[in-house]
């Protein structure tokens, strides 16, 4: 069993900064892909990354490539999610999650979702 919890959501401008943390319980954490997922008002929830249980392995979508960066941390059961030159169009709820199944992208195959944090991006 893993719970997911996210933290660092808020307010920031366009072109800003923000790093988002999704703490981690459990003793097989680390073992466990885990990928940064987000729902824009009205909008069906779309991957943004994901990082195997390494780090060494990641993906992500095409409309962030380049501008946020996966990474973990596995002594401290940590992943982050480091958003820089932010858009308007990021502005959605983030959700982590967790899954066994590597090179997934997919809502419906990750097993363990935190509750989500806000992020608002003004211009």
């Amino acid at each position: 069993q893993v719970q997911l919890v996210e933290s660092g959501g808020g307010l920031v401008q366009a072109g800003g900064s923000l790093r988002l943390s999704c703490a981690g319980s459990g003793r097989t954490f680390g073992n466990y892909v885990v990928g940064w997922f987000r729902q824009p008002p009205g909008k069906e929830r779309e991957f943004v990354a994901r990082i195997n249980w390494s780090g060494a392995n990641t993906a992500y979508a095409d409309s962030v490539k380049g501008r946020f960066t996966v990474s973990r941390d596995n002594a401290k059961k940590t992943v982050y999610l480091q958003m820089n030159s932010v858009k308007p169009d990021d502005t959605a709820v983030y959700y982590c999650a967790a899954t066994l199944r590597s090179g997934v992208q997919v809502v419906r195959w990750y097993d363990y979702w935190g509750q989500g944090t806000q992020v608002t991006v003004s211009s």
